[in-house]
């Protein structure tokens, strides 16, 4: 799991980077078309905001055997799915980013709490 987390916690801070560059590019074109209702590269920005502090969060809690890590990336990546999937108007890749945090933020929730169950059994 250690290897696991780093693992995903340096690809989620590039998929940070990935996510900020294509919202600054989509709240360009809304800027250049004078697109005011649709807020999906600011929410983008909000998104890869979270992506970044998971990431982070996962890298330094690579260790830990208990589940505050688990529970703040959970956090932040449902955040992120919510926002993700709600403001994808224009920006349909902020659905994908989004359905990928709740798969990553679920995901690993759950398989340290199974580790932890076979680690007392």
């Amino acid at each position: 799991m250690k290897v696991t987390k780093l693992v995903i916690g340096i690809l989620q801070i590039l998929f940070a980077v990935v996510i900020l560059i294509q919202s600054c590019a989509v709240g360009a074109s809304h800027a250049m078309e004078n697109n005011t209702k649709d807020v999906g590269g600011s929410v983008g920005v909000f998104v890869a905001i979270l992506f970044l502090a998971t990431g982070i969060v996962y890298i330094a809690t690579r260790k830990a055997q208990g589940l505050g890590g688990d529970i703040a990336g959970l956090v932040m990546m449902i955040i992120a799915w919510l926002f993700g999937i709600s403001n994808a108007h224009d920006y349909t890749d902020l659905a994908i980013w989004g359905w990928l945090a709740l798969i990553i933020g679920v995901g690993f929730f759950v398989w340290h709490i199974i580790a932890n169950k076979k680690a007392n059994d």
